[in-house]
């Protein structure tokens, strides 16, 4: 099988992704603001980068996330995080939605 999305090459990371895609926009909003605490561990160059992507595929992509601005932004700073930081994101991240509460959830 070959991983088409940059998610799928970690389950964890694919399974974080593939519940949050399902969620009510409500528990969206609020998985948006926790995946932008990332800014605090990612590096500048990594934050401009997301800001390029940002513009260019905002409103007009293909992706679930990608009519969502803050969704958007808060996916990218994932997938450009590096490896340890999305992994430890993606299991908070799970355990947020499985218990259908984001509050006291930090990185």
């Amino acid at each position: 099988m070959i991983n088409k999305r940059w998610y799928d090459k970690d389950p964890i990371l694919k399974e974080a992704l593939e519940l949050l895609r399902l969620q009510p926009d409500e528990t969206k909003t609020e998985a948006a603001e926790f995946l932008l605490n990332l800014q605090e561990q990612v590096a500048g160059e990594v934050i401009e980068h997301v800001y390029e992507i940002i513009n260019t595929y905002q409103g007009k992509g293909n992706r679930w996330y990608d009519n969502d601005p803050m969704m958007l932004k808060g996916v990218e700073l994932l997938r450009n995080a590096p490896p340890h930081i999305q992994r430890v994101a993606a299991l908070k991240l799970l355990t947020a939605l499985e218990q259908r509460s984001f509050e006291g959830v930090e990185l």
